[in-house]
């Protein structure tokens, strides 16, 4: 009797112990919920509200669309500021303005922060940035791909140099993880004095029309310096850096194009700077282009639409064009051939005739340079008069900006082939991915004229006296100009002497390029050792 008592009192404060325990870990889950839903709503419903009246997303709404549903695991979510100044101890938010994290796109992981415009305006504090330099170590560490949806007023005023420091971090990795991860950044609010570095150190850059900007000094410091009336829009739009500056190389219409954007443009591109692009499957065919066989007009001085080879040369629909409304006497930008990730640069016949010049010339450096760094295979399409002459050009230093891009092009070793479709004239012709620079395979197509200048400006100096000294200096001069084009303005003799490997019909194009870059597939190449070189800058 004693032992069923001692039982029945040991059962109950058994109960008793389990039934406190489960009120307990209640009210310790009831707070941890309760702080996932005030970290989620960032400032305040009034705050979000009055973004979705801009036709903003909020910062997890970007990262909800960005990433594979179900994906994203928030990392700092209860991070709060720790500043005591004017007053701030009384205005404390979970999160502190940025949501960082790691999630897939079409897969593939990456790493994410998305500043939070409702908390402060999205500004940079000491403890924000601590989350955003937290979240790109763990990218570079892991080899993953980083993204910044930018979305903020500045620098933090109310922590003065701890917000500054701040912005320093963060530049610091920017420069570190160059090559060795792809970054890619999207201004989709205010960008504005230090912030706008981080997006400038990054590998691509991407605004949302009317509703971002970008700018070291905003229009009130410009009229007070120097006189000058401008907008935001006009001062660091999207359209402004798009054509101008040249600072932006994508423009969204809205927040959901740019995302949609952004996971295409990642779809290009590997993890990082050890892997290689994933192919895409592909069944071959034919592979024949008739099409191609149309597109180079019959005289050499009428324009054409280099993009038109691109799209024929290309998997259906994969053209991605980087940088399309800054200098656009040159293209450039991603392409698949038969499932591989391809970077194309090409000169524009429609544009300025195709010529180089300083921006196009920044332009393609850039972008070959990208492609070397994260092994994507580079093509280069060239019909170049030569480079664009005048004082503006030179005075704006087209001499060591020309050399950017042969620098970039002799330096890159990943597979690299050129096609000349018409014109390859005097030092363009080198710059243009020239056998003598380091290009693996070099077609042209029978319309192609590789001379130190065109048969006009040629015959004029070479025949000069002949000419003057004929009755019919006119009817000589064509004459002349026909001999000099029937010598030189042609592929063959660049052919004979090794300098191109085959002369090809148009219509091949494609199928000899996709045998050239499985042949080039497994290509080893290595610079000479040295800490590294130096651009001309």
């Amino acid at each position: 009797m004693y032992f069923l008592i001692l039982r029945c009192l040991i059962y109950l404060d058994t109960q008793i112990i389990y039934s406190l325990k489960i009120s307990f870990l209640e009210n310790k889950i009831e707070l941890l919920e309760s702080k996932i839903a005030e970290a989620k709503l960032g400032g305040g419903q009034a705050r979000i509200d009055k973004e979705h009246k801009k036709g903003k997303l909020t910062a997890r709404e970007r990262i909800e669309i960005l990433c594979d549903p179900g994906s994203f695991e928030e990392v700092g979510m209860l991070v709060q500021h720790r500043s005591n100044d004017f007053g701030m101890e009384n205005q404390k938010f979970l999160g502190d303005g940025v949501v960082t994290g790691f999630g897939k796109i079409e897969g593939r992981a990456v790493c994410i922060f998305a500043q939070d415009f409702t908390v402060f305006g999205g500004s940079l504090s000491e403890t924000q940035a601590e989350k955003i330099c937290k979240i790109m170590d763990l990218a570079v560490k892991n080899g993953l791909p980083m993204i910044g949806l930018n979305d903020s007023g500045g620098a933090r005023i109310q922590e003065g140099v701890k917000s500054l420091g701040g912005y320093a971090d963060i530049f610091y990795r920017n420069t570190l993880a160059s090559g060795v991860i792809p970054q890619l950044s999207v201004i989709m609010g205010p960008c504005a004095g230090g912030a706008v570095y981080s997006p400038a150190l990054t590998d691509f850059i991407m605004m949302v029309e009317h509703s971002s900007y970008m700018f070291v000094t905003g229009p009130n410091v410009v009229k007070t310096v120097t006189n000058e009336e401008v907008s935001s829009e006009e001062l660091g739009g999207a359209q402004a850096h798009a054509v101008k500056s040249g600072v932006t190389h994508l423009v969204a219409h809205n927040d959901l194009e740019a995302l949609a954007k952004l996971r295409q443009l990642l779809s290009y591109m590997p993890q990082n700077w050890k892997e290689k692009t994933p192919d895409l499957p592909y069944t071959r065919d034919e592979e024949i282009r008739p099409k191609l066989n149309d597109i180079i007009p019959e005289y050499s001085s009428i324009p054409y639409d280099m993009k038109e080879v691109i799209v024929q040369i290309g998997d259906e629909n994969s053209f991605f064009e980087i940088h399309e409304d800054y200098a656009p006497n040159i293209v450039v930008g991603f392409m698949r051939i038969a499932g591989k990730s391809i970077g194309v640069v090409a000169n524009q016949p429609n544009y300025l005739a195709g010529v180089l010049d300083v921006n196009s010339s920044k332009k393609g450096a850039r972008f070959v340079r990208f492609c070397d760094a994260f092994n994507i295979p580079l093509l280069v399409l060239v019909d170049v008069p030569g480079f664009l002459p005048g004082t503006d050009q030179e005075w704006n230093a087209i001499i060591s900006n020309g050399a950017k891009l042969l620098y970039a092009l002799s330096e890159a070793t990943v597979p690299k082939i050129t096609l000349i479709t018409r014109k390859a004239y005097g030092g363009a012709y080198d710059v243009m991915n020239s056998k003598h620079i380091g290009a693996d395979i070099n077609y042209a197509w029978p319309s192609a004229e590789i001379a130190v200048m065109g048969a006009k400006g040629a015959s004029e100096i070479i025949f000069k006296n002949e000419i003057k000294q004929s009755e019919k200096p006119e009817e000589m001069a064509k004459l002349k100009e026909l001999e000099y084009a029937d010598i030189f303005a042609n592929p063959y003799k660049a052919a004979e002497r090794g300098f191109i490997d085959e002369v090809i019909l148009p219509e091949l194009t494609r199928k000899k390029l996709i045998r050239a870059f499985d042949l080039l597939s497994g290509k080893e190449a290595s610079l000479p050792k040295k800490k590294h070189g130096n651009i001309p800058l």
